[in-house]
């Protein structure tokens, strides 16, 4: 018994042997991690506790995985442990005297010490071999710390090392790589806030290349008579036609033969060449820089490629989120030790997302700007085709597409464009650059404070209206809202987070309610419509006032009896700002484009009759501006209007005939179209379709009708969409219009003029057909203006589909005469270009004139 107890107190000694220096290694180790770690912040507001780790830790780590390591003691184990230790050991001394000569020499006392130490180990005996406690306590005497293979940085917060509940459940490991790439873009961040005019030079030197090549191209072709031209006749070019010299560029390319030409000499060479380089300088300063991108040529890509990173640069200054995002990293980046491989963040006032958010846009702003300054990285062109808009108001910001002034300012008053052009606009919340005409009418809404935008479809309303809300934003207002139809809801929540850096709220749906009080929280702009006007009425606290209103569609109050029209006046009496964005306030009669005024500006005198259109401009003009497409957009691809006269095929005339008989003036209109496959009107579009598919276009196919659209989209070939009508949702309409522009050439978006014509941009379609006469000519301009607008790339054909008899000619003939009065009194105002005609009689009326018209021609042939 004797032998074993010594055998198991000897176990017992070399587990303890092995077990406390691993401990106090782990401990060691512990300590000096954990004196490692730092702070980062301010004393009153640490963001993150950080400790750097690096390969030399793995001595550290690995005492911690040895600890870790260590077989679990049973509560029993190390009750035996401490018995063997102490009682164990003295018992094994004491009981000595009951063997050999000691058992003659001891004393009484000794003897019975003996015999108590004798029972003692007796019982320890009995209980140690009860609980089979020896077997556990042999094989943790066979556990050797050797065998815990080596522990490096990236393990610091495995659970075999067991140190990550020293330092909180949130720690979470970074590689050194992930901080490298927010390192590196810091610095191009830092470069470019210090560069950026440098990267505004290499632009304009880009440009130029651009526009030398074409200037050349056209100097080429000019004949080499424009020498007398530009000298007024007194130049004799004879001597330069006879030696082959045909045109411009070659009198530019041969100088020095020149000077040599009998009948020439220096003198007259000089005056030639001298006349030549002003033909060349000025075509050069009228020159626009148009990017073709069916001609992607080096120049022009290396073009775009310097604008993307100028783009970048200046765009920091406005990017208070990216810059925010910048200095919250920078302590780390600085504190980083350049052995360090890996950085555990233990999280105080700030999470380790916020931090890997924040890397993450740091990193996607350095990308633009490393990447746009090389010929590495992304195709540029992906870029320009994805924003073209932002490309060319670049462009036009230095110099490339000229902006004519006075188209610019449409018909304002002196005293009012001298303080527009005082007022410095705030962008920096501005995430678009804007075009010289698009600053000008921010500048206009500010200065003037309640205002109709009236500029032509595609010119931009939306872009100017958050340069106004943003440059408010920045002089201290916090709360906007815009009120717009449900079709373009979703438009204008994607234009607010796209383009400027204020929150977008969505009042419209189910989640409303949440969405309300998100804004009067946090403010930013909340888009609602105009039917939740009446909702939202008394649930704007006073402190939430909108400090501007936005109504798009404006046209959608023209009338004062309506609910939505006294909601819409009653906020905008309250509000101290409004901005009305209509590209038609002049739907009907001038009476609702006074109207529009009216809510605005109830001062000012608007008495001018529809035969006086010069006083009605300058009568509105303090609170209207306009400008066209073909005044301020030099970069619009061209926009080709084809009117397709067709037969009536015998189908088409039985259908129409059914319909005059009837008095059914829709049916009339829906006439050409009824009889499927055997209809003039749909053989003629599915030849247009497949001629686009040819051509590498899309097409959008509107119609008045939903019948109409139903049997043209059975008809079609390819890719369909649609038919988009009234009764299609916001969001869905939204959907299917970014999966045709997803879609391939071919595909063809079927809709009703009066839902898709209305807030959307469908720039994929550049083949735009029009399956009926429309009762106001806005209608169609509106449907049109969705694909011709600035942003297209690719030319628009324009096709409407036209019976050569019937209504379609009929309402041709009468609208025609309609146009005239809305150019005068509202294409030339400051705002309005798309305007409808102002009509003089109604639709019911329009309709029993053309009904009774065909009655009498059918009736009087037979």
């Amino acid at each position: 018994m004797v032998d074993d107890v010594s055998r198991w107190r000897e176990l017992a000694g070399g587990i303890v042997e092995r077990r406390k220096p691993v401990e106090s290694a782990a401990e060691d180790a512990t300590q000096r991690l954990l004196g490692r770690v730092a702070s980062l912040g301010a004393r009153t507001d640490i963001a993150w506790r950080v400790l750097q780790v690096s390969p030399s830790d793995t001595d550290l780590l690995t005492a911690l995985a040895r600890r870790e390591a260590l077989p679990d003691l049973t509560a029993g184990a190390q009750e035996g442990i401490r018995g063997l230790s102490d009682e164990a050991g003295r018992a094994l001394t004491g009981v000595r005297a009951l063997f050999g000569a000691r058992r003659i020499l001891s004393g009484k006392s000794r003897k019975e010490e003996a015999q108590q130490a004798a029972a003692y180990l007796l019982s320890l005996h009995e209980r140690f071999t009860g609980v089979r406690l020896v077997p556990e306590l042999e094989a943790l005497a066979t556990w050797d710390a050797s065998t815990t293979p080596p522990v490096g940085p990236s393990a610091v917060l495995d659970e075999r090392v067991g140190f990550a509940e020293r330092l909180g459940v949130r720690a979470e490991l970074l590689e050194r790589h992930e901080l490298e790439g927010a390192r590196i873009a810091i610095t191009a961040i830092d470069r470019a806030l210090q560069r950026e005019s440098e990267f505004r030079a290499a632009v304009s030197s880009a440009g130029n290349a651009v526009r030398k090549v074409e200037v050349r191209k056209l100097v080429a072709e000019m004949p080499v008579e424009r020498l007398k031209d530009a000298t007024s006749g007194q130049l004799r070019i004879t001597a330069l036609i006879d030696a082959g010299i045909r045109n411009v560029q070659q009198v530019l390319d041969q100088q020095a033969r020149i000077r040599t030409l009998p009948g020439v000499g220096e003198t007259t060479g000089n005056r030639m060449i001298g006349a030549a380089q002003t033909i060349r300088q000025t075509t050069m300063d009228d020159m626009p820089i148009r990017i073709d991108i069916r001609n992607r040529n080096q120049n022009t890509t290396t073009l775009l490629t310097k604008m993307r990173a100028w783009d970048a640069a200046r765009s920091i200054r406005g990017a208070t989120a990216d810059l925010a995002a910048a200095d919250s990293v920078r302590p780390l980046l600085k504190s980083l030790d350049s052995r360090a491989s890996h950085v555990v963040l233990i999280p105080e006032t700030r999470s380790v997302a916020a931090l890997r958010s924040a890397l993450a846009a740091v990193e996607a702003r350095g990308a633009l700007l490393t990447g746009g300054n090389s010929t590495a990285g992304d195709d540029p062109w992906e870029d320009f085709l994805s924003r073209p808009a932002d490309y060319y108001a670049m462009l036009a910001e230095l110099g490339f597409l000229a902006d004519d002034a006075e188209k610019t300012q449409g018909d304002l008053p002196a005293e009012i464009v001298e303080a527009i052009r005082e007022l410095t606009l705030d962008t920096t919340h501005l995430k678009a650059s804007l075009r010289g005409y698009q600053s000008f009418a921010a500048r206009f809404a500010i200065v003037q404070r309640k205002v109709v935008i009236g500029d032509e479809m595609g010119l931009g309303k939306t872009v100017e209206s958050l340069a106004v809300l943003t440059h408010l934003h920045a002089k201290g207002s916090s709360h906007f809202l815009v009120v717009c139809p449900a079709a373009v809801v979703t438009n204008w929540v994607r234009e607010v987070r796209a383009k400027s850096t204020l929150g977008a709220y969505r009042l419209h749906g189910p989640a409303r309610q949440d969405a309300l009080k998100s804004w009067i929280r946090n403010g930013g702009v909340a888009v609602t419509t105009y039917d939740i006007l009446g909702w939202l009425e008394g649930q704007i606290p006073r402190r939430a006032e909108p400090a501007c209103l936005v109504f798009d569609e404006a046209h959608y109050i023209k009338n004062p009896d309506a609910k939505r029209t006294r909601r819409s006046t009653a906020l905008i009496g309250r509000s101290e700002r409004a901005i009305l964005l209509t590209g038609t306030p002049l739907e009907n009669r001038i009476e609702e484009f006074r109207n529009l005024i009216g809510y605005l500006r109830p001062d000012l005198p608007i008495n001018a009759s529809e035969i006086a259109p010069r006083q009605f401009r300058k009568q509105v003009a303090p609170a209207y501006l306009r400008r066209n497409q073909e005044d301020v957009l030099t970069e619009l691809p061209e926009r080709l209007d084809i009117d397709e006269w067709l037969p009536m095929s015998g189908a088409d005339e039985q259908h129409y005939r059914a319909a005059v008989l009837q008095g059914n003036f829709m049916a009339m209109r829906q006439a050409a179209l009824r009889a499927g496959s055997r209809s003039e009107k749909m053989q003629r579009l599915i030849d247009i379709v497949q001629e686009a598919e040819e051509n590498e276009r899309k097409v959008l196919v509107f119609s008045y009708f939903r019948d109409v659209l139903d049997a043209v989209a059975a008809h079609l070939p390819g890719k369909v969409f649609g038919p988009l009508t009234g009764a299609v949702p916001a969001a869905m309409r939204q959907n299917m219009v970014d999966e045709f522009s997803r879609a391939s050439h071919g595909a063809a978006l079927v809709s009703q003029i009066v839902a898709g014509g209305v807030g959307l941009n469908i720039q994929a379609a550049s083949v735009v057909v029009i399956c009926e006469p429309q009762l106001k000519p806005t209608t169609e301009w509106q449907a049109i203006g969705r694909s011709h607008r600035m942003g297209q790339l690719e030319s628009v054909q324009v096709h409407r589909l036209l019976s050569e008899v019937g209504v379609d000619q009929r309402l041709v003939e009468i609208l025609a005469r309609k146009n005239e009065l809305f150019a005068e009194f509202a294409r030339v105002s400051a705002t309005a270009d798309s305007a409808p005609e102002a009509f003089d009689i109604t639709d019911a009326e329009l309709a029993r004139e053309i009904v009774a018209a065909e009655r009498e021609r059918l009736l009087s042939g037979g």
